[in-house]
């Protein structure tokens, strides 16, 4: 580098006008700087604009002319901002019972699921839950979204309006991977909940859809789960065992 500039700085100094010279420093120079330099030389050999009159040309001239040549850097950063998304992480196999230890059943004639004190001998019946979870787009603090499935069916739960009130719904759905990424702002969000934890494996489902709707089951036994707001007089709370 130093030899090729000390070459161009010799040819270069042949064609100042009379009365300016040339000299290159050999401080380390980026390659910016070079091509500034190799422009504001150009310039200078092919101008005609500013004349010299005099050998006191003035180092400001100089100076002048350069920064009219000088390139500027800009970084240019491209961004395709879209909605935010729920993104699957893994999928865990749970089972479910509400405070009063009863368990979920599936009632496959009203596709209903129902809480049921179950006897001795009836386990058979109880619901098995994959429970997909989610990275939040925007963490919430101690929350984290879910998405429930019955185990061995296609069936989801999930959570939309009927007659303007938000209502629980089993919701068939033929291709998983549809929910593998949820965005914020689509329909599919019906299909998640935010999981809660308020106790050692118990913990609350929220509605992501409906904030402040929960999923909760009733006073009386074998009845319907449904969602509710806080002030229902139903039980909100449950124990979700994980299944090795």
């Amino acid at each position: 580098m130093d030899f090729k500039m000390s070459y161009m700085a010799e040819e270069w100094s042949l064609k100042m006008p009379t009365g300016l010279d040339l000299e290159v420093s050999h401080h380390p120079v980026t390659m910016k700087r070079v091509v500034n330099l190799i422009i504001a030389m150009e310039r200078l050999k092919s101008s005609n604009s500013e004349p010299v009159l005099s050998t006191e040309f003035q180092d400001e001239s100089l100076l002048s002319i350069m920064l009219e040549s000088i390139v500027e850097e800009h970084s240019i950063i491209e961004r395709t901002a879209g909605p935010p998304q729920f993104t699957s992480r893994d999928e865990i196999e749970c089972t479910v019972t509400d405070s009063q230890k009863r368990s979920l059943v599936l009632l496959h004639s009203s596709m209903e699921l129902h809480a049921v004190m179950l006897q001795g001998g009836s386990e058979d019946r109880k619901v098995h839950l994959n429970m997909s979870t989610y990275a939040h787009p925007t963490p919430i603090a101690e929350t984290r979204p879910v998405a429930l499935g019955i185990k061995g069916t296609n069936l989801y739960l999930s959570c939309h309006k009927d007659d303007d009130k938000p209502t629980l719904h089993l919701e068939e759905v033929t291709d998983k991977n549809s929910l593998s990424r949820i965005s914020a702002e689509s329909d599919m969000v019906r299909f998640l909940f935010y999981k809660r934890d308020t106790g050692v494996s118990i913990s609350t489902l929220m509605s992501v859809r409906y904030p402040n709707w929960y999923i909760s089951t009733a006073q009386d036994d074998d009845q319907v789960v449904e969602v509710c707001q806080e002030t229902a007089p139903r039980y909100r709370s449950f124990n979700i065992q994980l299944q090795s």
